[in-house]
C-alpha cells in the first residue's frame, strides 16, 4: 500500500483533500492539473468480468470495489474522513470488451480490431466518503484511422500500450491515430473530469 503522506497533517483538509485509489499516472496527472491535493492508496481487487455482465456494469462495479477496498485499508487510520476517488475504464468494439493487454501480441490484436472504425470507451468513476457512495459513467466514441501493420508493430514496441485499456493512450503517441472523438477526452484518458467534479461537489470539494 502507498501510505498517505505523513508530512501532511490529517487536520489540514486544505492540504489533503482526497485519496486516489489508483496507481495510474494519467489519473494522478489529471488531479494535479486542477490543483487537487491527494494521496495514493493501492486497491487490489479481482477485476474478472462476471459471466453476462455488461461492460458498463463491469466498470462501475470495479470502480466501486476499488473505492471500498481503499476505504477499508484507511479505516484504521486518522485519514478515513477524506473521500476516496476510484475509476475504471474499458474499450468496447462490437460486443468485444478490452481491458489492458496481456502482452504486446495481445495489444496488437486489440489495435487491429480498433483500426479504421469507431469504438466506445467507458469510464466509471466513484467517490466514496464514509458510507456515502456516488458514481457516474462517462461514455465516449473514438474513431481511429486505418493502421498499417508497421504502425501497429512500431507502437507496440513502445512502452505506451501495455497498461492502457484498449492498448492505446489518446494523450500520447496514439493521439496521432485518432480521427474523431465524441465525448470526454479525460474520460478516454481514464478519469472523466466533468463527472468527477460533479461527484466531488456532492462531498463538498471543488477545484474552481
Amino acid at each position: 500500500m502507498n501510505e498517505p503522506n505523513r508530512d501532511i497533517s490529517p487536520d489540514a483538509p486544505h492540504k489533503v483533500q482526497l485519496y486516489l485509489a489508483s496507481a495510474s499516472p494519467r489519473r494522478r496527472e489529471l488531479l494535479e492539473s486542477v490543483g487537487l491535493q491527494f494521496a495514493v492508496v493501492s486497491a487490489e481487487i479481482d477485476e474478472t468480468r462476471h459471466s453476462g455482465e455488461s461492460p458498463d456494469v463491469w466498470v462501475a462495479r470495479l470502480a466501486t470495489d476499488k473505492a471500498r477496498q481503499a476505504a477499508f485499508r484507511l479505516a484504521s487510520t486518522n485519514w478515513k474522513k477524506r473521500p476516496v476517488v476510484a475509476a475504471d475504464t474499458c474499450v468496447v468494439v462490437d460486443r468485444e470488451v478490452f481491458g489492458k493487454p496481456k502482452d504486446p501480441d495481445n495489444a496488437g490484436y486489440m489495435l487491429r480490431r480498433l483500426a479504421g472504425r469507431g469504438h466506445q470507451v467507458l469510464t466509471a468513476v466513484t467517490v466514496m466518503r464514509d458510507r456515502d457512495v456516488f458514481s457516474a459513467l462517462s461514455r465516449s466514441t473514438v474513431t481511429m484511422k486505418p493502421l498499417s501493420d508497421e504502425e501497429i508493430e512500431r507502437y507496440c514496441r513502445s512502452s505506451e500500450p501495455m497498461d492502457k485499456a484498449g492498448a492505446y493512450a489518446i494523450q500520447g503517441l496514439a493521439g496521432g491515430f485518432v480521427e474523431h472523438l465524441e465525448g470526454s477526452f479525460t474520460g478516454v484518458m481514464g478519469l472523466p473530469m466533468f463527472e468527477l467534479r460533479t461527484l466531488l461537489n456532492r462531498v463538498g470539494i471543488d477545484w474552481i
